[in-house]
């Protein structure tokens, strides 16, 4: 049976989880619904999403059922995660409600134009911190500091992982775990992870599902 489950988040002990229950209960309620389950953690939004109770929730919400929280930052502090989080949950099946925003991403197109415009302004923000960190490493390139790897490591094309994106691409989009791709691959786990974030595969992959819908839905305007 469908059930709707609230997820609050706060970053220290002084915070207090109870307005987020307030104002998630109170949403509800104005549409005559109730939560099934309240799942609250004490945790910075910097930390991954697997790493948190909101990790489990993605491995066992399933289709029909609704996961509601008072902002979508209490989802993560990353925009980028925030998009790739809301888009496995959406792929599920999973509704995702935003109370404060008055966000209802599911499977229509007002929410294929929502989440592709968080992809845009993840992709915005990356660039951005991308620029940041050039005009930095530029400047203290410029005051003598040595910077990079040590020779001959820097090179992609000997990176173990090289050219097998499509394939972990793949293995993601069928829910296979990074511990079970990462064995396939021979190698551990963490090179894997490093390796996904690097190379933004979660990203990629969600696009290519958001293309795709649009694309069957007429509403594709790309190349």
């Amino acid at each position: 049976m469908p059930k709707i489950v609230a997820y609050a988040r706060v970053s220290t002990d002084r915070q207090d989880a109870a307005n987020q229950d307030f104002e998630i209960t109170n949403y509800l309620h104005r549409l005559g619904f109730t939560y099934d389950e309240f799942v609250e953690e004490t945790i910075s939004g910097t930390k991954r999403v697997g790493e948190r109770k909101l990790g489990d929730l993605m491995l066992r919400m399933e289709a029909g059922d609704t996961l509601i929280v008072s902002e979508t930052s209490r989802i993560s502090r990353r925009l980028s995660e925030i998009f790739s989080t809301i888009q496995y949950f959406v792929d599920r099946g999973v509704i995702v409600i935003a109370v404060k925003q008055d966000y209802k991403f599911g499977d229509d197109i007002q929410s294929k134009v929502i989440a592709f415009a968080f992809g845009l302004a993840a992709e915005i923000e990356r660039d951005l911190i991308s620029s940041r960190t050039r005009e930095a490493l530029a400047r203290l390139k410029s005051e003598g500091v040595v910077l990079g790897r040590p020779h001959g490591t820097g090179d992609p094309t000997k990176r173990k992982l090289y050219g097998k994106e499509e394939e972990i691409m793949a293995l993601l989009d069928k829910r296979i775990s990074i511990s079970a791709i990462a064995r396939i691959h021979g190698v551990n786990r963490k090179t894997l992870s490093t390796f996904i974030n690097e190379t933004n595969l979660v990203y990629k992959l969600r696009s290519r599902h958001l293309e795709n819908a649009m694309k069957k839905d007429g509403t594709w305007k790309g190349a």
